[in-house]
């Protein structure tokens, strides 16, 4: 009877000494660490990709356009009105009303445009004439004389 005794608190023993040794695993508890894991990487690839599409700029760069350097010039005696269009990076149209002469604008214009400069004298006349030159040879001059006289001058570039 003794042995069975003994035989009964070693069992005994055994079974309060540690019971989370005996409890039996539950499915898929193992996997714990892995699922976070995942959820991290799967995290991180959707930020990289977000970063990715949000950074990325809406539209490509544009490639530089072709210019060739244009001069307008208007010269003479009297009171004018100057128009004149370019057309660069941002096309440019300007008028300058009652501009005293002489009168000269440098200017970088997209090559496949028309260069244009008009002149129209006021009410009291006079002699005033419009030149455009291209990479500094004179391409074209024109010449405005008497009351409301006027004068335009272009040069078509080259694409």
């Amino acid at each position: 009877m003794s042995t069975d005794t003994l035989n009964t608190d070693t069992t005994d023993a055994d079974s309060t000494a540690d019971p989370a040794e005996h409890r039996p695993e539950k499915p898929g508890s193992g996997r714990r660490p892995l699922y976070g894991a995942a959820v991290a990487l799967l995290l991180l690839v959707a930020g990289g990709i977000t970063y990715g599409v949000l950074a990325t700029p809406d539209e490509p760069k544009a490639k530089p356009v072709p210019t060739a350097s244009v001069t307008y010039e208007v010269s003479g005696s009297g009171t004018v009105k100057i128009d004149f269009i370019a057309h660069g990076k941002q096309a440019e149209s300007l008028t300058l009303s009652g501009s005293e002469l002489p009168w000269r604008k440098d200017v970088k214009v997209a090559l496949g445009t028309e260069p244009t400069v008009s002149i129209v004298l006021d009410g009291k006349g006079g002699d005033a004439g419009c030149a455009i030159a291209v990479r500094g040879n004179h391409v074209q001059r024109s010449t405005a004389t008497g009351a409301y006289g006027r004068a335009t001058c272009s040069a078509p570039l080259p694409a």
